[in-house]
């Protein structure tokens, strides 16, 4: 074995434009804090769906009790865990010792504990999709992890968070690769991927066990490749020296550092070197904001056990807080306020809720205090006390205050509770209830009405965990904005998804035709809204098995706010809804189509998609990117459309198709994470995002494969001459009549976001050099090196680039450390194809000595038009291995003859070849 050294990659001067990109935050709203070497506001919630274990709650406090310890000596004393907040869920019993929450919910949690969908393991891992530095969305375990005793697979429960941590908190990768479990480094070993190369252990192939005796061989190099036969493994020996790396294997015992400038291993074809440059793992956690300003503690013992707060979710308190003002009259503000209002308190607020309603102007009225939503007559109750006329000034504070005494004349506590908050109107006294509302504990939801909305709505919403929103024009924006307020109880099996919401244009006397698939995941609880402008229209809807539901059948609402509704009795049928709108009317005439449902089942939950930009708000000229998310439970939607819009304050819109490719925006392929880099800026504002799922001609199917980012499964040790086995990782089967999923539509809204600095619309020379490439492949065949990659665009990932460069060299460190001086391959026959394309290039290395085991380093960047530079590609291998006979063909690795095997602790004799 032997020790590489890492060097810092020299970077392209333009790079430093994605600096602000990189450290800025993602839209995920955790609490967590870093005070004086301690980590406070972390929540780790329990689904719903969980059964009530006391076991449960006291294994999470154990894991996290270790974790503190390990992380606080990982990180050589700089941070340690001081309170984390357990949320249990409101299916368990009430307790004399569980507290009400504040603004911790599921939905937001640092943590979570779930059961899988499909069963595919109990792998601890963190949704992570961001870049370097990035931090992650949430940590998944399972109750089974948690619960059972996988110390031998996994490592301790402790030492397993501070690797997920790791992963959430620092936005780095895992040192080991799955699918390139091998390597050939440069001085001709193969070695295991992994991080130290300090690591010790031996390479093997297990086969069958007949009889009760296992049979095993040493791993032999495959005649094709060079590396090591497919089903070879990495044992490591359970008795280690290394310290390094908690990101590759923590369960070794010795293991209690991360990898080091100076232990870090760059050859190691894993992501954190692809998606970190090169860059210790050490490194990127030393460049975070967590440790810019903090230092070791000098105390000479370890800091105080984390101390814990158990919160008992309860029921969904929410109340509507209205902007009745004047300008509320202009452009059918009120009429679509109270529209978008009826649905929510009609289709998506959940059966059982409290809902408060209270409308202001100068002055605040509380329209309706708590009212439990038990049935229809309820929903009447309250929307009948929507405003019918706008007159007065704003007043927002007064809106909200009013809106806390609603919630508290109920007996409720404001901790906890949600408050919509929409308003069109500035108000130049907004943050004098700034105090007032961070100790309500309440969650505030603000919806920004048309450009004149007061600027400091999203501070409401940031200080709080509330989602932000604006809407323009159509009704569209506003019901896009109401749907996404669902539960965040994490119970998805209750919450309103919205398969369709769409504004028609349409002219005197025409008619306009559309589609609407249910899937078989939805159809409880099914609403078709049409809306419109001037006149009610003709409407016919048709189901798949061709029964009409005709206008007389849609129940238009009684305060006259041009809306009507038809609830589909029982269960929708599945497969594709047509429906007919007629505008009887001589002049043209806005209509709106809006379908909304739940879940069909309680057991098995349906594709929901989400979305949310980088960051809350983008300093040109920054880069952000969109992102969207689509699953099945906890399992990616693979193989559909995913579409992105996105909207200014003077109702311009940029359409941007996302990808799951592991190129440009997206880091990881098949990850149901749909992205793409949005730099289309329209001038400063408030923009909108809304975004469109759609699986059509049968193409969607579930990703059953392990998620990325997650601890090694170690499938055993070498101890004291035996081989100790842990028990198989349970195999996942394709079951493709379960992997595929029929056609379905999804809309929601990824909410709003603010840009400052860009220049107004018009004609502006680019400053985005081409994205990074981040997917190059390298091999020869016979005496040509031939490349591959997903194309860049000549703005990021939109567009064409000008041209490529490409550089090759015999030298790992010089490739490494000096890009610009490398050997140039000519391109000159290379045409860029657009962006997203697959690019695929063949060249003869003519300047250098090629013969058999010749290794050579290659890496791609990519210009455009005015002339800025990508980034460099990560680095890539190529080797001349001309294949030998297979008799010649020798082991690599200690011989050994005879070894003891040990599976769950029964000795076994197995032979080694």
């Amino acid at each position: 074995m032997f020790t590489v050294t890492c060097a810092k990659m020299v970077l392209c001067l333009n790079v430093i434009l994605f600096l602000t990109l990189h450290l800025l935050p993602g839209m995920k709203s955790s609490m967590v804090n870093l005070i004086n070497n301690g980590y406070d506001g972390i929540v780790i919630a329990i689904n719903p769906s969980v059964p009530e274990d006391e076991k449960l709650i006291e294994n999470i406090k154990e894991m996290v009790t270790e974790a503190s310890t390990y992380l606080f000596h990982a990180t050589k004393r700089r941070v340690y865990f001081r309170n984390v907040s357990i949320l249990i869920p409101m299916t368990w019993k009430s307790k004399s010792e569980y507290f009400i929450p504040k603004q911790e919910s599921y939905d937001q949690a640092d943590v979570i504990v779930a059961n899988p969908y499909l069963k595919y393991g109990d792998d601890p891992y963190t949704l992570q999709y961001g870049r370097c530095g990035e931090k992650g969305k949430y940590i998944h375990f399972t109750p089974n992890f948690l619960l059972t005793n996988n110390f031998h697979i996994y490592g301790s429960r402790g030492r397993v968070f501070v690797h997920e941590w790791a992963h959430l908190r620092w936005g780095i990768f895992d040192e080991y690769n799955v699918d390139q479990p091998f390597y050939i480094s440069r001085k001709n070993t193969i070695e295991a991927t992994r991080c130290s190369t300090h690591i010790t252990g031996i390479n093997v192939v297990f086969k069958k066990c007949p009889g009760g005796s296992c049979i095993t061989s040493l791993c032999r190099r495959d005649s094709q490749t060079g590396l090591y036969e497919a089903k070879c493994t990495f044992l490591p020996k359970k008795s280690q020296t290394a310290k390094e790396s908690i990101m590759f294997m923590p369960s070794l015992h010795s293991v209690t550092e991360f990898c080091t400038e100076k232990t870090h291993n760059t050859e190691a074809p894993n992501l954190q070197n692809k998606m970190c440059n090169g860059k210790s793992t050490w490194d990127v956690i030393m460049n975070s904001v967590d440790f810019q300003n903090t230092s070791p503690m000098t105390e000479m013992n370890p800091p105080t056990h984390p101390t814990f707060s158990l919160l008992k979710s309860k029921q969904r308190v929410v109340c509507l807080v209205l902007d009745k003002s004047g300008s509320m009259s202009a452009e059918d503000r009120l009429f679509q306020m109270n529209q978008a209002a009826e649905l929510y308190l009609i289709q998506v607020i959940e059966k059982g809720s409290l809902v408060g309603m209270v409308t202001f102007d100068s002055v605040a009225e509380i329209q309706n205090h708590l009212t439990r939503i038990t049935d229809d007559n309820v929903y009447q109750k309250i929307t009948a006390k929507l405003p019918q006329v706008a007159n007065g000034g704003t007043s927002i504070c007064r809106g909200l205050k009013a809106g806390f005494q609603a919630i508290i004349h109920s007996d409720q506590s404001t901790s906890g509770s949600e408050i919509i908050l929409l308003t069109d109107g500035e108000d130049n006294e907004i943050n004098s209830c700034f105090e007032d509302v961070k100790r309500s504990g309440a969650i505030i939801h603000t919806i920004a009405l048309g450009p004149s909305a007061a600027k400091e709505l999203e501070t409401l919403s940031n200080m709080t965990g509330g989602y932000r929103f604006f809407a323009n024009k159509d009704i569209t924006g506003l019901t896009n904005a109401f749907s996404r307020i669902s539960s965040r109880s994490g119970s998805i099996t209750q919450q309103a998804i919205q398969l369709e919401s769409k504004a028609l244009k349409i002219t005197g006397r025409k008619r306009v035709n559309g589609t609407v698939p249910v899937d078989s995941t939805v159809g409880n609880d099914t609403f078709f809204v049409v809306t419109w402008t001037i006149q009610k229209p003709e409407i016919v809807l048709q189901d798949p098995k061709g029964k009409k539901y005709k206008t007389s059948d849609f129940k238009e609402d009684k305060l006259n706010i041009r809306s009507a509704r038809l609830q589909i009795p029982g269960i929708a049928e599945t497969g594709t809804w047509t429906y007919s709108l007629l505008n009887n009317h001589a002049s043209s005439q806005m209509l709106t189509v809006t379908v909304t449902t739940r879940a069909r089942s309680p057991t098995i939950p349906p594709v929901i998609a989400t979305a949310h930009m980088s960051q809350h708000t983008a300093h040109y000229p920054s880069p952000m990117i969109v992102y969207a998310q689509v699953s099945q439970g906890f399992l990616p939607v693979l193989g559909i459309s995913v579409i992105a819009i996105i909207e200014t304050e003077d109702g311009h819109q940029v359409t941007l198709e996302l990808w799951d490719n592991g190129a440009g925006a997206d880091t990881v392929k098949n990850d149901g994470i749909y992205s793409r880099y949005f730099t289309d800026y329209y001038g400063n504002g408030r923009y909108s995002l809304k975004v469109h799922a759609q699986a059509r001609n049968n193409t969607a199917r579930l990703n059953l494969r392990q998620p990325q980012n997650k601890v090694l499964y170690v499938p055993g040790y070498v101890e004291n001459g035996k081989i100790i086995l842990n028990p198989p990782r349970p195999e996942v089967k394709d079951d493709l009549a379960k992997a595929k999923i029929e056609d379905f539509s999804r809309l929601t809204s990824g909410g709003s976001f603010t840009v400052s600095g860009a220049p107004p619309p018009g004609n502006h020379p680019s400053v985005f050099p081409p994205s990074k490439i981040t997917d190059l492949e390298a091999k020869f065949k016979e005496d040509y090196i031939q490349l591959s990659w997903t194309a860049p665009g000549n703005v990021l990932d939109k567009g064409k680039a000008n041209s490529y460069i490409i550089r090759i060299s015999k030298s790992f460190m010089d490739r490494q450390e000096d890009f610009d001086n490398a050997t140039l391959v000519n391109t000159s026959n290379l045409i860029p194809k657009e962006a997203g394309s697959k690019e695929n290039f063949e060249f003869k290395p003519e300047h250098f000595r090629v013969e058999n085991g010749t290794k050579f380093y290659i890496s791609v960047q990519a210009i455009n038009e005015a002339n800025l530079i990508s980034e460099v590609s990560h680095i890539v291998q190529a080797i001349k291995f001309i294949p030998l006979p297979e008799d010649s063909v020798h082991d690599l690795g200690t011989k050994i003859s005879e070894i003891t095997l040990a599976i769950l602790g029964l000795p076994m004799i197995f032979s080694v070849f």
